[in-house]
């Protein structure tokens, strides 16, 4: 996934100066910051994935027989991937907005 304004694992070494403690883009205290976030998202939908895929291997070499579980488990995937998508389009379209603004 491309970075467009830098800032993701970067430290705000991209176009944009880096954020300042204290200053309107810090986290929340206690929380998480947005790339951390995106992250763990990331790395649980590709987790589902690995679980469907290996779900159906298992099934198809006899290691499995229930079918249910492995729905279960490609409709996990599914759902979280349409998920993430859609995340990932809203980042997109507030990106793509705040690209429009004018300085």
């Amino acid at each position: 996934m491309a970075d467009p304004v830098g800032l993701i694992g970067a430290g705000g070494t991209g176009n944009l100066p880096p954020v300042r403690p204290g200053g309107a883009g810090k986290a929340q205290a206690g929380g998480a910051d947005f790339a951390q976030l995106l992250k763990q998202n990331l790395d649980q939908v590709n987790e589902l994935e690995q679980d469907a895929s290996r779900a159906v291997e298992d099934l198809m070499t006899g290691d499995r027989d229930d079918l249910e579980g492995v729905i279960l488990a490609t409709q996990k995937a599914d759902t979280a991937f349409k998920m993430l998508q859609a995340m990932r389009n809203k980042v997109m379209d507030a990106y793509e907005e705040v690209k429009q603004i004018r300085v």
